[in-house]
């Protein structure tokens, strides 16, 4: 995990679609209101839709060099959010187990504390890359939860929850990697 000191923020491009990513959470989770495939299929497209910004903001940031502070936050935390808030919300429509939407939203809001907390001391943590396939297949699970349905003999629900172990497998090691760099940050081990 690379940490810098925090360089300031602006309201950019990246960040807008990081943003972006926020405002479709409603659009999202009102789709899902609507029993069947329309509401369904409408949800995982817009879900989808959301979560490509994640890789366009990025890409954007890096290539035009407008890497902030508040991106580098803004960024992780706006995927947090639009995953948490969808699978949640596919809880009442049985779609997945309650206790692993609990584990996966404890470790996103614990290691969002770690990374506040590391920010008021001018540190940002930056995301790994266990914690960006840890997003990857919490994203995917997440679709094919939203889709449900059979399309094309694939039985989204099975491949989903099949997708979301993995991702709960992920979530549990990319969060003990964060506290363990937290940890080494703000408590370094004495030479004796």
């Amino acid at each position: 995990m690379q940490m810098t000191k925090n360089q300031g923020a602006a309201l950019n491009l990246p960040n807008a679609l990081s943003l972006l990513r926020l405002f479709a959470i409603p659009v999202i989770l009102i789709c899902l209101l609507f029993p069947g495939r329309l509401g369904s299929f409408l949800a995982a497209l817009f879900f989808s839709l959301a979560f490509i910004t994640d890789f366009l903001d990025g890409y954007l940031a890096r290539k035009y060099g407008t890497v902030t502070a508040l991106g580098k936050f803004l960024d992780p935390l706006a995927d947090k959010i639009l995953v948490c808030m969808t699978l949640i919300m596919l809880i009442p429509l049985d779609r997945t187990p309650a206790w692993m939407v609990v584990i996966i939203v404890a470790r996103e809001i614990a290691v969002t504390g770690l990374r506040s907390a590391a920010v008021t001391e001018g540190i940002v943590i930056q995301a790994s890359k266990l914690g960006k396939y840890k997003t990857f297949f919490q994203a995917m699970a997440t679709i094919a939860l939203c889709l449900h349905y059979e399309y094309l003999g694939i039985p989204f629900s099975a491949v989903g929850m099949v997708l979301l172990w993995f991702a709960l497998i992920l979530t549990l090691l990319s969060g003990w990697a964060y506290f363990r760099t937290f940890y080494g940050v703000f408590f370094p081990r004495k030479e004796s």
